[in-house]
């Protein structure tokens, strides 16, 4: 007993080292976005519940630094290099301004991209798939075509569609252009409305007025921002609005075929956990967001007055607002 109790004091003393050791380990994650809506603040959420699951609790063994760049892209260089400052060991970027930023500031941290539309257009990765380098995530890339084809079928007579979008985000402009080749192939035309921040939304929107039959806002993050004052506008004027997030439907917009961005954000936090658990980004294959649903605001049809077909009514939506403004189907 006597050789037995000093051997297992000494191995108690180290487990309890090592115990502390691991448990004194904080990872620092730096987190940040272009601006702030609930597509973008659905992904963070979901971002934070994936790698919750995986065992990395915020106050816990995790803490984030979550910064927001404010509709400034000039922002979005400034924080990436706060990050690499602060030696964070992960970071997180939402959207493509603020993954662009992240890549030329570091070759280094693992950083995991989510809500880009083209990562590889926009320099961020060299290519889908395992990219080799120190950076994977989740591409939005959203159904333009498809979700032009749809819109038009819920407003047949409509031929001047209208979008109001920041030319300076390369993120959008290959959206817009595949906006105009859909909507010019069905016979209708695009009218744009050019802003530069989320102040000037409502300006631009007027200035639609008379000159388009409807308007479908695609990915651009400052006319997002600024939504309702959009919804103002078209309410005010009867001016069909659609869009392209799902989260703007309860919003104001009239219906979305789109991405859930919690899922985007949740299967970005996912790679994150595979990267904190030992893995090379470079390993960790960078992929396509999936499952799209549609959602309805019958209240947006009514206040807008849009004459929606029938034939759209019985049609199986994922989620339906009614006239009162209640949810009807789906959670």
């Amino acid at each position: 007993m006597k050789r037995v109790m000093p051997k297992l004091i000494v191995l108690l003393v180290l487990g309890l080292f090592f115990t502390t050791g691991l448990s004194a380990k904080m990872i620092r994650i730096g987190e940040h976005q272009i601006v702030a809506h609930p597509a973008l603040d659905n992904d963070s959420k979901g971002f934070k519940a994936a790698l919750e699951e995986e065992g990395f609790i915020e106050g816990k063994n995790v803490t984030f630094d979550r910064q927001n760049a404010q509709g400034d892209q000039p922002n979005c260089a400034i924080i990436a290099r706060k990050f690499v400052d602060d030696k964070v060991d992960l970071i997180h970027a939402i959207s493509t301004p603020n993954a662009q930023a992240t890549a030329k500031i570091t070759k280094n941290i693992p950083v995991v991209f989510s809500s880009v539309t083209d990562p590889v257009k926009t320099g961020i990765v060299p290519k889908m798939g395992k990219t080799g380098t120190n950076i994977t995530g989740v591409s939005d890339r959203w159904p333009i075509a498809l979700q032009c084809e749809m819109y038009q079928d819920f407003m047949p007579h409509v031929k001047r569609w209208g979008t109001i979008y920041n030319p300076g985000d390369i993120n959008v402009t290959f959206h817009i252009k595949e906006m105009k080749e859909t909507l010019e192939g069905m016979g209708a035309k695009l009218i744009e409305a050019h802003i530069s921040s989320s102040s000037e939304v409502m300006q631009a929107a007027q200035s639609l007025v008379g000159r388009v039959d409807a308007i479908h806002i695609t990915s651009d993050n400052t006319a997002v921002s600024a939504f309702e004052a959009l919804v103002k506008v078209c309410n005010e004027n009867n001016i069909p609005l659609f869009a392209g997030d799902r989260d703007s439907v309860p919003r104001g917009a009239i219906a979305a075929y789109g991405l859930d961005y919690f899922l985007v954000g949740y299967t970005a936090g996912k790679m994150a956990a595979r990267i904190l658990k030992g893995e090379d980004p470079g390993n960790v294959p960078a992929g396509m967001a999936a499952g799209y649903s549609l959602w309805l605001n019958l209240k947006a049809a009514q206040e807008q007055n849009a004459k929606l077909p029938q034939t759209l009514l019985e049609k199986a939506a994922d989620k339906v607002w009614d006239e009162q403004g209640d949810v009807v189907k789906g959670k």
